[in-house]
């Protein structure tokens, strides 16, 4: 394995030209690099590659074209110790069948390689469908409840590999030390009275559209698998409807608990699913703090309370007469009473895209977002999200 060969000094500098944390043990920079290379690093970095290894050994690249032969290469020799091999086209790495591998001495400085007949052979294939790109332009809707603060696999495309109808895919990400320290010490009990780290582990799986920011939503008969064991996908299936099954309601999943929290060991994640004519999938994975509804409320009351001359001024607007109507509003009701918890309002607030002027209490409705996030304004039943949430003056 090239990257394997690399001296410290050597490895540095492929993280650094990469914009990695290139600080450690050699243990560490090798892992870093490894998952680099299998998540699907850029022609610059192939490049980088293929000069440090020339560099180290002068002769042992003559002849070959693309990084890609060696890559290919290198993980067929290694399909032996691991138990399962991820998947290469994830990482956009190819194999070419004119090239056979055979093992050398361990004492030999190549690393056990030796490629024959480096001239590849191309045979005439059938057009194929278009694939979708490795790392679609794909953008998640924010999480309110959830601060993003890494982000360990980028949106990447659950591509179909074969015509079977359940298809399956293998992911491979590492935490740093650091990450695997802000996890560890972030135990805590959560509301309900459960104990959970507040710092965790999220997968995502969305529509592959960059349209719009997509919600969260599962492939019909998703199973995913995290270091082998399964992970219990939350809530219920719906049942089935005129014999046709029904999707579950889309979700960021916790996979926390089934994450290894070392530095030293990577983790992998198996995802299977059921194709589907005209759509594709995307996941990603990110390391995010979870938050409470009190914090949510602190960050509203943060942002200041609307001025109330923008309420008088909405009252006066309801309250003109229309030219062309032959009904006229002489009075306007509005209760001060939270339409959710039936009690006075503390804390007046409504959304800035509501023509209404009703308003509801702030701290309820993030309370009841916390259980089951709908963000549905209680009193005219519109898309009501955080980020439009203002305090009435």
């Amino acid at each position: 394995n090239m990257v394997s060969s690399f001296r410290v000094s050597e490895l540095q500098v492929l993280l650094g030209f990469a914009g990695r944390n290139k600080s450690g043990r050699k243990h560490d920079l090798l892992m870093r690099a490894l998952h680099l290379l299998k998540s699907g690093c850029s022609p610059a970095v192939q490049i980088k590659i293929r000069e440090l290894y020339r560099r180290r050994y002068p002769r042992t690249l003559e002849g070959l074209s693309d990084l890609s032969a060696i890559k290919s290469s290198v993980f067929s020799l290694d399909s032996s110790s691991s138990p399962v091999e991820p998947d290469l086209a994830v990482a956009g790495i190819h194999s070419l069948p004119s090239t056979s591998v055979t093992s050398h001495s361990p004492s030999s400085p190549v690393g056990s390689v030796l490629l024959q007949d480096t001239k590849p052979t191309f045979e005439m294939q059938q057009p194929s469908p278009p694939i979708p790109p490795v790392h679609p332009d794909v953008q998640l809707k924010n999480l309110p409840f959830y601060d993003v603060l890494d982000v360990l696999i980028k949106p990447t495309s659950l591509v179909q590999s074969s015509i079977q109808r359940f298809q399956e895919k293998f992911f491979i990400f590492a935490l740093t030390p650091q990450q695997v320290r802000e996890i560890c010490i972030s135990r805590d009990f959560l509301p309900g009275g459960r104990r959970d780290y507040t710092v965790q582990v999220q997968l995502r799986l969305c529509l592959a559209e960059t349209s719009c920011p997509q919600e969260d939503n599962y492939p019909n008969s998703l199973c995913i698998k995290v270091n082998g064991k399964l992970f219990p996908l939350p809530g219920y299936a719906p049942p089935p409807k005129n014999g046709i099954e029904q999707k579950r309601p889309g979700r960021p999943l916790n996979i926390t608990s089934l994450v290894r929290l070392s530095s030293a060991v990577p983790n992998q994640i198996s995802i299977s699913w059921a194709s589907e004519i005209g759509k594709n999938y995307s996941m990603s994975v990110y390391l995010v703090r979870q938050l409470t509804s009190a914090m949510l409320l602190q960050r509203l009351k943060m942002k200041g309370i609307r001025n109330p001359d923008h309420s008088r001024a909405l009252i006066k607007e309801k309250l003109t007469a229309d030219p062309d109507s032959e009904i006229a509003t002489t009075s306007l009701r509005v209760s001060l009473t939270c339409p959710l918890g039936k009690m006075r309002l503390t804390i007046p607030c409504r959304a800035v895209t509501c023509t209404h002027l009703q308003c509801f209490d702030a701290a309820l409705y993030l309370q009841m977002n916390e259980k089951k996030p709908t963000w549905i304004c209680p009193v005219c039943d519109k898309k009501a999200a955080y980020e439009s949430l203002i305090l009435d003056g």
